[in-house]
């Protein structure tokens, strides 16, 4: 039997701890190539939502490949620690530590290479399903078939450099054990995990700080502080906290010498301990996937619910009216040719700067109130029975720049003639200007009268809005009428809003929605991917775990099985033990991703955020669920042999 026969045989006869490892590596080469394969596609080397779309996928295989290293890492130093008396009895029989590290070189190599051409195959099987639903998410022309040599080139060779660089290294690992530690192994007895009440202390404080910041006030350093803190508050929690959690469980008395709960209790500061690492990296990636799909999803139902409370199809905003008088003919000649009926409105604002609040000046849009009863008649706003000469009411929408006018509420506005007190303020989810328009002001229509004779201190906003009837209703298809037309008048505006200084903007409620929405599926798709692989490779960190302690598990439950253990316990302290490793990491991550993003949404103004976050949570750990009652029957079937 040569030497790479030899190694051949050892993956054979382990095939059953390899599987889930080579499985996790296909399905993650399978996504990579898939991505290649879209990247490199000849037809998209002209469409701009193409090349968007296509520098999305590049970050995702970046994200993809970066994530891969670790795992394949993390995954072959599982397999050597499990294999130590294996290493020592071939070192005994007069195995050098060349050939030693040629046969584990040899054997990563195979597993490496039947994934890569396992995952090349899995893509090439699923490329045209791929492409067509690309296709139709970034609504491109159905993508043609071809014969991906670049994507075959950079998967296989990406991967096989990941491959042997990951074997290197891990050849350096296994070089600084000598023969009587390798045979020692697994089955070395364990010392009771210890605890720093420093580090316990320090990773609490840390866990409190995250959650301090994350629920102040919103921005980019908080964010930042708050994501530093957070990770590592939960690298402390495992290693430290979890450690004394136990232990304060060991005290309870009547809780640990009930039934079994001194076998679960004792066997799980155990587990914690040794799997701190691994539990905090789970944890990690599935709060990253379950944040980033929440908030996907998040988007999803706010581009629906904006489209709803939107009640003009069409919005043409003319700032500095005084001066720009737009072309709205051409706004209107275009709906005329189409054949719609609609009903156009004028609506004058003007932009204030006269305000002096808090003793610096401020400027807000005012409206007057008799314009604005006939706005709320056609659009469902609240109505306002009476403002005074000295009066304001403050307009709220959902809108992402309303923190930036929460001073107003409840101020007293100065100018040089008068004083305004704004004792009202409405929230509304109507949108009568569209998703990006700013709060303002009501006040009396004299006091507007007033605040126009000094033309220094305001400048005029003309809005000119667009009721059609027959496109209010459910969200448009892509080929509806107000989706093309709204497009076609988009870029009609873009073309000639440069020429003066962007003072003519267009909104088109059609084209707005399926241009989000088309955003949202893209990432949404390359995100299900993504999580798809963080799910997978979690279940399998979690899976190589458990197989590297089988050994000493078996030796366990078979000794107790000697002194009485009946074999419902075993199956019920071992099903707690894996429970917990399978599900603490999800309900860890399900409380930081509302955490995180429950304030973060709420600093953003937005409300119904909870409906998207738990229908997240709800998939993980259905996912989960099914990993969890695979890995739990094959390991109890395991336990059971030996029991007797």
């Amino acid at each position: 039997m040569s030497f790479p026969q030899f190694a051949f045989n050892n993956v054979r006869r382990n095939f059953r701890a390899y599987f889930t490892y080579f499985l996790s590596s296909a399905v993650m080469i399978m996504i990579f190539f898939a991505y290649s394969l879209f990247i490199y596609h000849p037809d998209l080397a002209h469409s701009n939502y193409g090349n968007f779309v296509a520098t999305g996928m590049r970050i995702a295989s970046y994200v993809v490949y970066v994530f891969s290293f670790f795992f394949v890492l993390y995954s072959i130093s599982a397999f050597l620690k499990s294999r130590n008396q294996e290493f020592g009895i071939l070192t005994i029989l007069g195995a050098r530590t060349g050939q030693i590290n040629r046969l584990i070189f040899l054997e990563n190599m195979l597993i490496g290479i039947s994934s890569i051409v396992t995952g090349i195959l899995g893509g090439m099987l699923i490329s045209k399903l791929f492409l067509l639903i690309t296709s139709k998410i970034i609504g491109e022309a159905e993508l043609r078939f071809y014969w991906p040599g670049k994507a075959l080139m950079v998967t296989s060779i990406a991967f096989l450099l990941l491959f042997i660089a990951v074997s290197i290294f891990m050849l350096v690992f296994i070089r600084h054990k000598n023969v009587l530690e390798l045979l020692k192994g697994s089955v070395m007895p364990k010392k009771e995990p210890k605890v720093s009440w420093f580090l316990s202390i320090l990773g609490a404080s840390l866990l409190i700080l995250g959650v301090i910041a994350v629920t102040s006030k919103f921005s980019k350093n908080t964010l930042m502080y708050a994501a530093v803190t957070g990770i590592a508050g939960t690298y402390f929690f495992y290693t430290q906290l979890s450690v004394v959690i136990v232990r304060l469980l060991k005290k309870n008395r009547s809780l640990t010498w009930r039934n079994t709960n001194l076998l679960r209790i004792s066997e799980m500061s155990y587990k914690l301990k040794d799997n701190a690492r691994m539990l905090f990296m789970v944890t990690v990636a599935t709060a990253i996937a379950c944040m980033v799909s929440s908030v996907l999803l998040f988007m999803a139902q706010t581009n629906s619910t904006t489209y709803k409370n939107s009640p003009y199809a069409l919005i043409y905003t003319i700032r500095n009216a005084n001066s720009e008088k737009g072309d709205r003919g051409h706004i209107v000649k275009e709906l005329n040719a189409s054949g719609v009926h609609f009903t156009e409105q004028k609506l004058d604002f003007i932009y204030y700067r006269g305000f002096t609040l808090n003793g610096k000046p401020r400027g807000i849009d005012l409206l007057p109130l008799s314009a604005y009863r006939l706005l709320s008649e056609q659009t469902g706003l609240p109505g306002i029975q009476n403002v005074s000469g000295s009066d304001g009411v403050l307009i709220l929408s959902h809108t992402t720049n309303v923190q930036n006018y929460e001073d107003f509420a409840g101020a007293r506005l100065q100018t040089k003639q008068r004083s305004l007190t704004v004792n009202q303020k409405i929230n509304t989810d109507i949108l009568p200007f569209g998703p990006y328009s700013s709060p303002f002001l009501i006040v009396s229509d004299a006091v507007y009268k007033e605040l126009l004779q000094d033309p220094n201190l305001f400048s005029q906003v003309t809005y000119y809005l667009y009721k059609i009837p027959a496109w209010d209703g459910a969200p448009p298809s892509r080929h509806d009428p107000e989706v093309t037309i709204g497009t076609k008048l988009v870029d009609w505006n873009q073309t000639v809003t440069s020429k003066h200084n962007y003072n003519l903007m267009l909104h088109a409620r059609g084209d707005h929605y399926q241009s989000s929405r088309q955003g949202t599926a893209m990432m949404g798709f390359i995100g299900v991917f993504i999580a798809l692989i963080f799910s997978l490779s979690s279940a399998s960190f979690l899976y190589f775990k458990l197989h590297t302690e089988l050994q000493r598990d078996q030796q366990m439950y078979r000794s107790l099985s000697k002194i009485g253990l009946a074999e419902g316990e075993m199956s019920k302290a071992a099903t707690t033990q894996i429970a917990l490793l399978f599900y603490i990491p999800i309900l860890a991550a399900i409380v930081e991703t509302l955490v995180v993003v429950v304030p973060i949404l709420h600093g953003l103004n937005q409300t119904n955020i909870l409906p998207p976050i738990l229908i997240t949570a709800a998939a993980f750990t259905a996912v989960q669920t099914v990993y969890f009652l695979l890995v739990r029957m094959q390991y109890i079937r395991s336990l059971r042999k030996l029991m007797v």
